[in-house]
């Protein structure tokens, strides 16, 4: 016995069971009168999960993450899960893959799950008013805004400078006494966070009167995911095939960093006296590889409390948008030499 079949056996809509059931003021007595009798002849039970999943849903955060497989997104994530049991909400995880478009996931979301706010954790670089007004729930985009861009009314972002903070590596490497600074740089027509660090490399080396090399640049690889060791590795490899002199490197992720590591160490070079390596996002293993990773760590915990907090405020006060830019830490291990 279902709701359809007390509807037939009433001779009413589907809804007015529905208001029957839920006690609605509004339903004529003797027709709710009807419909409940028929149910308690009918023993039938009604479903409650739907009507359950409406309350639950109307306190659910959605986060959208563009790269679950990243080990940095996956540390933040459960810097979420943590911080997110503390607030009097319910959260969805919602996978994005590399080619989505996160804004049209977020609007089909939308159209079958009620949500009080989304996250974006990775990819969604800007975004329009037409879009969040599609949207129609505060969003806030965590790890991902370029400071250079105006935010549009009701945006919320959480990131660092990823330009000022590839920068900060370089320049590092520079006082170091470097002068021949490869990069593993993002994909050729990247204009989001690989094209950032890529001109803060550029910059730092202005800076410090080192001329641009563009054949210490190596792109990542169109073939292989991004940001991950196995692109690090074939784009270390293709560096130190080229024959090009390089006394240090700038990958533009520790997990690139880690591929990078295998590809010096099966030419034969030693880390850092021969090449040295430094990464960004301060993953928890950087520590334990040998050498231990110099790198550029990420405040993931300032940031995950942050994007809630805004979150909230748009949720609940109604706040009408904010960029929040945090700095990153350099931490120095045993992967740079000072020449």
């Amino acid at each position: 016995m279902t709701i359809k079949d007390i509807a037939r056996l009433c001779n009413v809509g589907i809804s007015t069971v529905s208001r029957a059931i839920n006690d609605d003021p509004g339903i004529n007595p003797e027709t709710k009168a009807r419909i409940l009798k028929v149910i308690e002849e009918q023993n039938y039970i009604p479903n409650n999960s739907a009507r359950n999943l409406k309350i639950v849903e109307s306190n659910t955060i959605a986060l959208f993450i563009k790269g679950t497989d990243n080990p940095f997104f996956q540390g933040i994530l459960r810097i979420f899960e943590q911080e997110l049991q503390k607030v009097e909400y319910s959260y969805l995880i919602y996978p994005v893959a590399e080619n989505q478009d996160e804004t049209q996931a977020a609007l089909e979301l939308i159209k079958s799950r009620k949500l009080k706010g989304i996250i974006f954790l990775g990819g969604l670089m800007e975004v329009s008013g037409e879009t969040l007004d599609g949207i129609g729930v505060p969003c806030v985009r965590c790890t991902v805004s370029n400071p250079n861009i105006k935010a549009v009314e009701r945006d919320f972002s959480v990131s660092i400078d990823d330009r000022r903070e590839a920068y900060r590596a370089v320049d590092y490497l520079c006082r170091c006494g470097h002068d021949k600074i490869a990069i593993l740089a993002g994909r050729r027509q990247d204009h989001s966070i690989g094209y950032m660090r890529l001109q803060g490399y550029r910059q730092a080396l202005v800076d410090n009167d080192i001329a641009f090399d563009p054949a210490r640049v190596i792109y990542m690889r169109e073939d292989i995911a991004e940001f991950t060791a196995e692109n690090g590795y074939a784009m270390t490899k293709e560096l130190l095939e080229s024959g090009t002199n390089v006394t240090a490197l700038f990958a533009i992720s520790d997990m690139m960093a880690f591929g990078a590591y295998k590809a010096i160490k099966e030419k034969g070079y030693r880390i850092p006296d021969d090449i040295s390596v430094i990464g960004f996002d301060g993953l928890y293993l950087t520590k334990f590889y040998h050498p231990s990773l110099t790198t550029m760590g990420q405040p993931c915990e300032k940031m995950v409390k942050a994007s809630i907090e805004m979150l909230l405020g748009a949720i609940n006060e109604g706040s009408q948008g904010e960029q929040r830019i945090f700095q990153a830490e350099l931490i120095e291990r045993d992967s740079v030499k000072r020449l």
